[in-house]
């Protein structure tokens, strides 16, 4: 059983026998061909066919290879053109490779050299075709269009983004945990002209402080014990594209300093080098904390700041944006019952008064975990009260001495009290994370561990 092929091939050659020979042994491999015994018969053709692949000879009467050469890549510049020529010298190949031909062949043609170039070729295609395709779909993914809200605060933010995105400026997004600070980084980058470079992520509280360095600048070889390579940081990583760093309030006053030099001079050295790089890199950044007030606690550096802070944008919090609540439970509703294979799903009125009623200290991650569990543990299509979890019924602010439903297990009524008291400091302390974890008499690392496993 012969192999298929994904790409169309054109042989273009004066002389009949290598026309027929190349063209009957291509097919015979899978691949789709079309033969024509001139430069003009060529291009005509290709006016009207699909084809990504051309095999032509360099001297032919009339238009010769390189002419033709030149014609295909003004009209079709992304079309591979491969030549061949019975007087292969260095220059030629040269010449060829400089007009913006992919490879050169000598005749008599070794047919088996032309079966691997073909195939390294198509491999880059068909690369190149799923880098567009994704391109593609991550730019409809992270599109205003596709962002849920009709809430008039988000409007005014979009329209900042759509403002902000083609720019080569720093942006500071500052908002609550879950309000959506890095899907409007993701929106900013695909919408902006570095969209087919990287974009490369990086949580600055998610990684101990002393590996933080080498993962936002890299290291050297024997930089430290255990550094048995060289390690590119994120920073080149993201070269020609965005780096988006998010909490950046939790980064050292060490790192910050290297940051700051980084943003001004677009250079710095690795961990344990001396070497200077430079990169091209635009800079996006998110906190959920008070900057300002961390500035007057000389815990954040003032001229970082006034450099992340070109274009600041606030992100309102779910409780100040209600009416986008009914819009986000549909949403998440058809999401996760197709995930689950659930279909045609509904929320009856008193589990939706329940969710329009909570505050969301979690914000939209926190719904998206409510609609997601609801989803998941629902027996019938339609979702009711006793689908969602009880601090949603008995309402965030009672006593923590709050009466669990007799159908929970101890460890269930546990995890509920200390999601509770978790909401119950969030909630006192307007959100910031640090007062909560020193109020809870834990740590901000546990902390955080906790909001994840609770999804809040």
């Amino acid at each position: 059983m012969k192999e298929s092929h994904n790409i169309r091939l054109l042989v273009v050659d004066d002389e009949k026998n290598q026309r027929e020979l190349l063209q009957g042994f291509l097919q015979k491999k899978g691949y789709s061909v079309q033969a024509v015994e001139s430069g003009d018969q060529a291009l005509g053709w290709l006016k009207e066919h699909v084809c990504e692949v051309i095999l032509t000879d360099h001297k032919m009467p009339g238009m010769d290879g390189t002419t033709l050469l030149k014609e295909i890549k003004a009209l079709f510049p992304e079309t591979w053109v491969v030549l061949m020529t019975a007087y292969g010298t260095v220059e030629k190949a040269v010449e060829a490779m400089k007009l913006g031909a992919y490879d050169y062949l000598s005749k008599p043609i070794n047919l088996e050299e032309l079966l691997i170039l073909l195939e390294r070729i198509e491999s880059s295609i068909l690369l190149t075709r799923e880098n567009r395709q994704l391109r593609e779909e991550l730019k409809e993914k992270f599109s205003f269009e596709g962002l849920i809200t009709q809430s008039s605060k988000m409007e005014e933010v979009l329209s900042l983004v759509a403002r902000v995105a083609p720019s080569q400026s720093t942006v500071l997004i500052r908002g609550e945990s879950g309000t959506g600070k890095g899907l409007i980084a993701k929106i900013i980058h695909y919408h902006s002209p570095r969209s087919t470079g990287p974009m490369i992520t990086i949580n600055c509280a998610a990684i101990p402080e002393n590996l933080l360095e080498s993962e936002i600048f890299g290291h050297e070889k024997g930089a430290f014990t255990g550094a048995l390579f060289q390690h590119r940081g994120k920073f080149e990583q993201a070269q020609g594209g965005t780096l988006f760093l998010d909490e950046i309030g939790d980064l050292s006053p060490a790192l910050q300093a290297k940051l700051l030099r980084m943003i001004q001079e677009k250079t710095f050295e690795r961990v344990g080098g001396n070497k200077t790089i430079r990169v091209d890199v635009r800079v996006i950044s998110a906190t959920h904390q008070d900057l300002e007030s961390s500035i007057q606690e000389r815990q954040f550096r003032q001229d970082l700041y006034f450099r992340l802070n070109v274009v600041p944008l606030f992100l309102p919090p779910l409780r100040e944006r209600r009416e986008d609540i009914p819009l986000l439970v549909d949403y998440f509703l058809q999401k996760f019952g197709r995930e689950n294979n659930k279909k045609d799903l509904e929320v009856s009125k008193e589990a939706r008064e329940l969710l329009l009623r909570y505050p969301y200290p979690g914000n939209v991650r926190e719904l998206e975990n409510l609609v997601e569990r609801a989803v998941v543990l629902c027996r019938d299509p339609l979702i009711t009260s006793r689908d969602l979890p009880f601090h949603l019924k008995e309402g965030v602010g009672e006593p923590a001495g709050v009466v669990f439903p007799s159908d929970l297990t101890l460890p269930e009524q546990l995890e509920e009290l200390e999601r509770h008291l978790i909401q119950q400091a969030l909630k006192e302390m307007g959100g910031v994370q640090t007062r909560a974890a020193e109020k809870l008499g834990i740590s901000e690392r546990v902390l955080r561990y906790k909001l994840q496993k609770y999804g809040l």
